[in-house]
């Protein structure tokens, strides 16, 4: 199978090439999925830097990404949840980084592995799961409800995004922080936008003068901003700044978690979910599709396709 691989930790996005390589073998309780769609995210880059080597192991070669959707193309022993021909999607981080998704091929543990609605698009089902899973964990450790006023920083970005809408959909009120150049795109997804920058908590406390009840922190560096602006029995959570647990708030990691991953899709098919895709890429433009995400002014999802 053709996939798109490196050989050493580097920070040379070039160093990623396509080359073929044997077929996953299927191990008891997995599937085997022909890739049709693979989301990519800043940990792909972030792993192949080995800055995140103090927490999981590499094997090299190493095939990046995490996200998936596909067809099931075959199944291992004891693997009754699917059937050849089933399409599916899937957060396919595994404990060792070394057989990821930006391949023609990927196995899959099948108690990570979601259907696939019918409607929704290969491009916007390969990028759900991770950025949608890492959405709706900080969302439920939040404990967001209708009653609430949620602050999400980053709102623009393909975490907060997706937050936004998955807050909405909940009832909450949601205020997101971004660049002007995005406030509209953020008012079609439910949101109030508030410029970030100096003067940005004068500006959400024009907007919720009592404070916030929860704030979601997709970017890192805003606790100054959360704490200032949330409400005193206020819940905060970040998926990129480790110090908010001396401040009482989660720091959050999403896990590989199949039924998860169908809540997200169920979202998608009743409405309350859309993934917005900024670009498409095959398996050679890998090193396009990093710095287009390290450029850091992506809107939504970049998406590998096969």
């Amino acid at each position: 199978m053709r996939a798109a691989t490196y050989d050493r930790y580097t920070t040379d996005n070039d160093d990623v090439r396509v080359r073929d390589l044997p077929t996953p073998k299927l191990f008891p309780g997995s599937v085997l999925i022909e890739v049709r769609a693979a989301g990519v995210n800043p940990v792909d880059w972030k792993l192949m830097s080995g800055a995140l080597d103090s927490l999981i192991d590499a094997v090299f070669p190493v095939i990046p990404g995490w996200d998936v959707a596909g067809t099931v193309v075959g199944t291992g022993p004891d693997t009754p949840e699917f059937a050849v021909g089933d399409e599916v999607l899937a957060y396919a981080r595994k404990d060792v980084l070394h057989a990821g998704t930006f391949a023609e091929l990927v196995a899959v543990p099948a108690a990570h592995v979601a259907r696939k609605p019918a409607d929704l698009p290969w491009e916007q089902a390969g990028a759900l799961p991770l950025a949608g899973g890492t959405a709706l964990r900080t969302l439920d450790l939040l404990a967001v409800t209708g009653a609430d006023t949620v602050l999400i920083h980053a709102a623009a970005g393909g975490v907060g995004s997706l937050a936004v809408q998955i807050a909405r959909a909940r009832g909450a009120r949601v205020l997101g922080t971004a660049s002007e150049r995005n406030h509209d795109f953020l008012r079609d997804l439910g949101a109030e936008p508030v410029t970030y920058g100096e003067g940005v908590i004068d500006r959400i406390r024009a907007l919720a003068p009592d404070g916030v009840a929860a704030v979601a922190d997709f970017v890192g560096g805003q606790l100054d901003t959360t704490l200032a602006v949330l409400a005193g029995e206020g819940r905060h959570a970040s998926i990129a700044d480790g110090s908010v647990a001396d401040h009482g708030g989660h720091v959050v990691w999403v896990r590989p978690d199949g039924t998860q991953t169908q809540r997200l899709a169920d979202l998608a098919t009743a409405g309350d979910l859309t993934v917005p895709v900024a670009a498409t890429f095959s398996l050679e433009e890998v090193p396009d599709a990093f710095a287009a995400g390290q450029s850091g002014h992506t809107r939504g999802k970049n998406v590998i396709v096969l």
